[in-house]
């Protein structure tokens, strides 16, 4: 594949993990169909937002969501094959930032 190909591609897939919350949302679910409030409760996001972007990952392939049972209705997120496909991708990112990324300071209280 040329540049001039890849180019579009890769800015799209940069684009699509670095927005807010998306890679952690993403990484969170590769261990299996979570709860929205499990997921809120892992990454600690707002339910505004999660809601939100829990729709364009879904919009994108990355997400599928699935209801269950009559009352009260349960619904769970996982991940799509195409979702299960950036497991080696976040891997690689998790092994690099552990080498290269010094943790942020603790906030002064």
């Amino acid at each position: 594949m040329n540049r001039t190909e890849l180019c579009p591609r890769f800015e799209q897939a940069v684009s699509l993990l670095s927005r807010r919350w998306n890679a952690l949302i993403i990484y969170s679910l590769l261990d299996g169909p979570s709860r929205f409030c499990e997921v809120t409760e892992t990454i600690g996001i707002s339910n505004r937002l999660l809601s939100e972007r829990l729709k364009e990952l879904e919009t994108d392939g990355i997400v599928s969501r699935t209801v269950s049972g009559d009352s009260p209705v349960r619904i769970q997120y996982s991940l799509t094959e195409k979702g299960m496909a950036l497991l080696p991708v976040l891997q690689e990112l998790e092994s690099w930032a552990t080498k290269w990324v010094d943790p942020a300071p603790e906030p002064a209280e």
